[in-house]
């Protein structure tokens, strides 16, 4: 028996309805249609475990393996199955289920697994007709989809926190024990709060690993200071999405960049910052700047209609991550963060970088 949660039976659902509509529709930064921009599918890639296989759409969808025929199955057999298979991911309660209608039909086009066997982040790889240019890109996807609950771009831990030193002001023991101790709904914004109450200021000195340093240089030598001043907003303002942090920083401009012209320097950098997460930069690992076999995401949105977002439609993509995610606060005791601490008679504060998908 199969068993997966709603993210894994999304990548099936991605599967068959894609095969179904025979068409890939680009999505805008709203998660919309963009309308008049369509790719047709020639084919659609898989790998599982007992081989590589190929469907193949032309009036019927044709299974390919080692450049033979192996079956040929009616299209509308894969609409019939994406729509079950939707309401099934969706009416169901349990972290992970089965749907034995579902198996039954995959098992006999050759489907075995849930996910498709790669070590890179792509889910799924579509080769596409362009009809700008003519040509047939072999493009690769990771899905996310909407149907369960929002996934993360970029995991917190030890690898995403930002030191801060403590200015102008000499706390005692009692004083860090009294700070360190709130424990509102809001602790980390209130023990900031509360900090500044003390006339203590906030000076952003590094992040602590070298390694994601370094990878965030290498995408943008300024991009530390720019993420350790939406970071430090994050916890000391309402604002969590990114879009409106960048927009603050933009307005306070710490970096004071030329903007009598308007360039957006910050939201640029941001975006390509997103970018670079999305495919293939991690914290802890150094990054050469390489993306993964991915390129793009398929969103499986709620309604079931899917939308891609792809390198080789930048602009979109770009705007896509930066107007559909937020921070979010991860567990201050597990990651380390949110406390004063002393080092060498100087006060530090750590604040941790985590994002999440707004939907």
């Amino acid at each position: 028996m199969i068993t997966g949660n709603k993210g894994e039976w999304s990548e099936i659902y991605a599967l068959f309805k894609l095969l179904g509509d025979k068409q890939l529709f680009l999505g805008d930064k709203d998660i919309e249609k963009l309308e008049g921009l369509v790719y047709p599918i020639i084919k659609i890639l898989r790998s599982e475990n007992n081989g590589d296989f190929e469907y193949s759409i032309k009036d019927e969808i044709i299974l390919i393996s080692g450049d033979e025929q192996v079956l040929k199955i009616p299209i509308e057999q894969f609409k019939i199955k994406a729509l079950f298979l939707l309401n099934a991911i969706k009416e169901n309660r349990e972290r992970t289920f089965s749907v034995p209608e579902i198996e039954d039909f995959m098992q006999s086009i050759n489907c075995i697994s849930l996910k498709a066997s790669s070590s890179a982040k792509t889910d799924i790889t579509i080769v596409v007709h362009d009809q700008r240019t003519n040509q047939q890109p072999t493009l690769g996807f990771s899905i996310k989809s909407q149907l369960g609950s929002p996934s993360t771009l970029l995991n917190a831990g030890k690898t995403t926190n930002f030191i801060f030193k403590i200015n102008g002001v000499d706390f005692t023991n009692n004083q860090i024990d009294d700070i360190n101790s709130i424990s509102s709904r809001s602790k980390i914004m209130d023990r900031i709060s509360e900090i500044q109450a003390n006339s203590g200021s906030f000076e952003f000195v590094k992040t602590e690993r070298q390694i994601f340093s370094n990878n965030l240089v290498l995408i943008d030598s300024l991009l530390p200071q720019i993420l350790s001043q939406i970071v430090f907003d994050f916890y000391s303002s309402e604002n969590s999405h990114l879009t409106d942090l960048v927009n603050q920083t933009s307005d306070k401009n710490p970096l004071e960049f030329d903007v009598e012209n308007e360039h957006k320097f910050y939201e640029y950098k941001m975006k390509r910052f997103l970018t670079d997460v999305a495919l293939g930069m991690m914290p802890s690992k150094v990054w050469s700047g390489k993306y993964d076999a991915t390129g793009g995401y398929l969103i499986v949105k709620e309604n079931g209609d899917i939308l891609c977002y792809h390198i080789y439609s930048r602009n979109e993509f770009e705007d896509y991550l930066l107007n559909n995610t937020k921070l979010d606060t991860a567990s201050s005791s597990r990651h380390g963060f949110g406390e004063i601490y002393k080092e060498n008679n100087e006060f530090y504060f750590n604040l941790n970088l985590q994002i999440r998908f707004t939907k």
